[in-house]
């Protein structure tokens, strides 16, 4: 084993004058940190005349805050920011170490240290122990996990394609439904839904309507994706079965019946039915209105990435157009039916996905540490 500093130069990264950064012209491209990695190289957003500290074409750059440990390769100079740490092989092969500082980025998770978020120093980064072993099975090892990690990220994108494939599908043929009634009645929100105004319970979790239709509490779902702002005040209890439709992310589909007991702030209108029409369909119409760009349309002021219906008056104004309830309650049925078979399709393909990554992982481990001979494996 030999510490990295002995096979390979490391420049720290140092943060130029803010007066110095500005967006991405003609200039020397600027790399603040993790935020421009992309899958292989980065994708810079920025530019800076004067970086301090500057990398080369081909270099290994590593993330030393957070996130700490990930890693891109560079494709041209870039101006490089304190997140990052730049690494030249000079005794190693440059394939190597990169799939070997892949492999450590547990060991650097570990050792990030830091009050506000986690990070790593130069010396410690140069203090991690590499095995030395002859450059024709560094390179052996380079090509082979080049390889085969290849497909599996071939394969991954392949299922997230059809993630998004099904998640259209699934979006279409509601469309298709709630588009266009044959025999139907017009309407407004204010005629079709009564609010509620309920005040919290102590104890209770926080529910959030995602913009996927489900409402839930928040502590059902991982956090990407929620709308729940933490700034609301003058919280109001959510039960199962209300309408819940969010008057600022409505318009991109969060709006659907919750499937708990909770509470809420003020952003999101609780709703019963008033005359006893079918309020999943009604949920599932408010969605397409909002994701065919009608709300948007409706709205008396937006705001970017949102439009504003906070105001019960406005959105009681809102014209529907509804089928018998018969119909309403056909229509949510099966909409409802196609929902969980493709849903158990996408979440099956997601394990797949985790699983593949995890494989990925355990191959890079393995050739680095020499659990598998590559050579054999290849």
């Amino acid at each position: 084993m030999t510490p990295l500093k002995y096979v390979a130069d490391l420049i720290a990264g140092q943060s130029p004058s803010s007066e110095d950064v500005n967006l991405l012209g003609d200039g020397q491209p600027f790399l603040q940190g993790n935020a421009e990695f992309g899958p292989t190289h980065p994708t810079p957003r920025y530019e800076c005349s004067v970086p301090p500290k500057q990398c080369e074409p081909g270099d290994i750059l590593l993330s030393v805050r957070a996130p700490v440990g990930a890693v891109n390769v560079a494709d041209r100079a870039y101006g490089i920011g304190r997140g990052l740490c730049a690494i030249r092989p000079c005794g190693a092969v440059p394939g190597y170490v990169k799939w070997w500082l892949l492999h450590s980025r547990p060991e650097l998770e570990v050792l990030a240290t830091g009050s506000t978020f986690a990070a790593v120093s130069t010396s410690i980064v140069g203090g991690l122990e590499l095995p030395v072993l002859a450059p024709s099975q560094q390179r052996a090892i380079a090509d082979y996990l080049d390889r085969e990690t290849t497909r599996i990220d071939t394969l991954i994108e392949e299922q997230q394609r059809l993630i998004e494939m099904l998640r259209e599908r699934r979006e279409a043929e509601a469309d298709e439904l709630l588009g266009a009634p044959i025999v139907a009645r017009h309407t407004t929100v204010k005629r079709v839904l009564r609010p509620l105004s309920r005040p919290a319970v102590p104890g209770l979790g926080v529910v959030t309507a995602f913009r996927d239709g489900v409402v839930t509490l928040r502590s059902n779902r991982r956090e990407d994706g929620y709308t729940f702002s933490n700034t609301e005040h003058g919280y109001q209890e959510i039960r199962p079965g209300d309408l819940v439709f969010h008057a600022l992310d409505g318009f991109a589909g969060a709006v659907g019946i919750s499937d708990s007991h909770g509470n809420a702030t003020p952003v999101y209108h609780v709703c019963e039915a008033v005359a006893g029409d079918h309020l999943p369909y009604v949920a599932q119409l408010l969605r397409y209105l909002g994701r065919s760009g009608f709300l948007a349309t409706q709205a008396p002021n937006v705001r970017e990435r949102s439009v504003d219906f906070r105001n019960w008056s406005t959105f009681g104004r809102l014209p529907l157009t509804l089928p018998p309830v018969e119909e309403q309650r056909r229509i949510a049925q099966h909409l409802d039916e196609q929902t969980v078979k493709i849903d158990t399709l996408i979440a099956e393909t997601e394990r797949f996905i985790e699983l593949a990554r995890e494989r990925r992982g355990s191959l890079i481990t393995a050739a680095v540490t020499g659990q598998i001979d590559v050579q054999e494996a290849a």
